[in-house]
């Protein structure tokens, strides 16, 4: 049978594992120890986690039990443990955290060595308590020299020519994925030598763009990356995050989402109409749909990161939260209490309360903290766009408070 190139070319010794030089130290003290404890690999798909994980079994039993968390239950699971003495398991996440409960005890007392790997972060997929016998290796993506070795290696061994030009082309597609990248060449393999140019090759790729992991670490990092280059104000950085989030099979309403949060904790005050704005833009992705989506979400994402920013309505949010955390709540002023009784009235319920629309400009003097809060300050406004001109009218309608 012959087998795909990924599998065919697993590294058979640990001389031939690629990448990871981060991790070089650890892996050859791991490699070359009397006994091997149990480890979680953690990284993304194709940077060798599995390879790893079997290069270090085959070198420390014969003894070596390979299973997907996905194809096996527990019951089953435990008749396949018998004389086993390392376990690799892939995609340790899939068990549910009750499910992980099951190899403690076997962990614990050293029955069994497991070797587990998983895409998502540990931290978050991975009980205290599993977590607490494993020692974790984080992964990271291949780096484009790195899966050059690998393609030469594998033309020279395959005695298949390509030019360094689709070599080179092959390697970024392939985004640090060795999988990804192998796969594609068994795809170029099989197309006829006069088609092998870079040209015929780009043109005639399958579908190649990196689906990022909605569950994992490069969601997260991928809406982060988006907010920061449209706090940062910059256009042209946050309509690619933009296109990595939505190329990458992304929920359009987690991207609206974010962007009306934003809105709010960035541009705030600076831009009025911001928050409207991003608001729109959920309402107008969510009416028509994908792939169209993507033009309000443009719009939207270069408006944000154009508009004047201002966080001052986050920063004051959080000074009054302090307040109200490490004093409570405090009693309302009587003056500001309604009295929507009689009785409520002859305890003096809004006794001595100005109506600010009776007073020129809409405004009056008069206190609105509780006593023991008087005269703090938790709003400071930045100078930025809209906010300067509310500010100003505020500071011109409240100009006697400074007298």
């Amino acid at each position: 049978m012959i087998r795909p190139l990924p599998e065919d070319f697993r590294p058979k010794d640990i001389n031939d594992f690629v990448g990871q030089e981060h991790l070089k130290e650890r892996i050859e003290t791991l490699y070359n120890s009397k006994r091997m404890p149990s480890l979680l690999l953690f990284g993304p798909p194709g940077c060798g986690k599995s390879s790893l994980a079997l290069l270090l079994a085959k070198h420390h039993s014969k003894h070596i039990l390979r299973l997907s968390a996905p194809e096996v239950g527990l019951q089953q699971l435990r008749k396949q443990l018998q004389g086993v003495e390392i376990l690799v398991l892939d995609e340790l996440h899939r068990f549910s955290k009750s499910q992980q409960d099951f190899f403690l005890p076997i962990l614990e007392t050293g029955e069994i060595t497991m070797i587990a790997t998983t895409t998502e972060n540990p931290s978050f997929s991975v009980t205290k308590q599993l977590l607490s016998r494993l020692h974790v290796l984080r992964l990271k993506p291949l780096l484009r020299e790195n899966l050059k070795i690998l393609a030469t290696n594998v033309c020279s061994t395959k005695e298949e020519h390509l030019e360094n030009d689709v070599i080179d082309f092959l390697t970024t597609i392939a985004h640090g994925d060795a999988r990804t990248m192998l796969n594609l060449l068994e795809y170029v393999f099989a197309l006829p030598a006069e088609k092998r140019d870079l040209g015929t090759v780009s043109s005639s790729m399958p579908e190649i763009i990196g689906r990022h992991d909605k569950d994992g670490d490069s969601h997260y990092e991928l809406a982060s990356a988006l907010i920061k280059s449209i706090r940062g104000s910059d256009p042209d950085a946050a309509l690619y995050y933009l296109a990595c989030l939505l190329e990458g099979g992304e929920d359009p309403r987690f991207i609206t989402r974010r962007l009306i949060i934003s809105a709010s904790e960035d541009i705030g005050l600076g831009d009025s109409q911001a928050l409207s704005v991003a608001v729109s833009c959920q309402q107008a992705v969510e009416f028509i749909g994908m792939p169209e989506g993507f033009i309000p979400l443009a719009q939207t994402v270069v408006y944000l990161a154009l508009a004047p920013k201002s966080n001052s309505t986050y920063n004051a949010y959080h000074m009054a939260f302090k307040e109200v955390k490490s004093q409570g709540a405090q009693p309302v002023p009587m003056h500001l209490r309604n009295a929507s009784t009689k009785l409520q009235k002859e305890w003096g319920y809004g006794q001595g309360y100005k109506y600010p629309h009776s007073f020129p400009g809409s405004y009056v003097e008069q206190d609105y903290f509780p006593d023991s809060v008087e005269n703090r300050e938790f709003y400071h406004a930045k100078p930025e766009g809209d906010e300067l001109r509310l500010f100003n009218n505020w500071k011109r309608l409240t100009r006697t408070r400074n007298k």
